[in-house]
Order: structure tokens, then sequence, then C-alpha cells
């Protein structure tokens, strides 16, 4: 399902045009990057927790050359499943 589909179904679900749907969801997502961005976490009870993570600096090889190279170290969105959306995908 890609972002068009979503809208559609969404508007289909709440009872509103396509467009109300889209621009909420734009600042669905819009305030969960920037909140993420700072350096905070977004928990959605049952749904997951969308936050920022640190990765170390690290040695990495090229697959090519076998040459090792200094891979920097970098923050990254990360997002965790909640219970009851596990439970949702896996049927149990």
């Amino acid at each position: 399902m890609n972002k068009e589909e979503l809208v559609q179904e969404i508007a289909k679900k709440a009872s509103v045009t396509q467009k109300e749907a889209a621009e909420v969801l734009t600042c669905w997502i819009d305030t969960i990057q920037k909140t993420v961005k700072k350096g905070g976490k977004v928990t959605l009870v049952g749904f997951g927790t969308f936050e920022s993570r640190k990765r170390a600096a690290r040695i990495g090889r090229n697959p090519q050359t076998g040459k090792e190279l200094k891979i920097p170290a970098k923050t990254v969105p990360a997002f965790s499943a909640g219970k009851k959306f596990k439970v949702a995908v896996n049927g149990k």
C-alpha cells in the first residue's frame, strides 16, 4: 500500500474527503519526523514507538576490494512495534 492508497482508505473509513485525509496524514508524518529529529520519542500505545538511535562508528570492508574503511557514527530513525500490532500481524 502506498501513501495515495492509504489516504483513500483513511478517507473512506473516516468519512472525510481525500484532501482532508491527506492533510492529516502529512501532518502526522511531519510531527513524528520533527519529534524524532529532536531526539524525542513518539509512543502510540498498542501500535508502536518511533525514536532515534545512535550507531557507533565502526570498521567495515569494501566487498569489491576487501579494503577496510571507517564507517562514521550516525543517528538513525527506528520503529518498535507494540504488542497489539505484533499480535495482529502474527494472528496469535
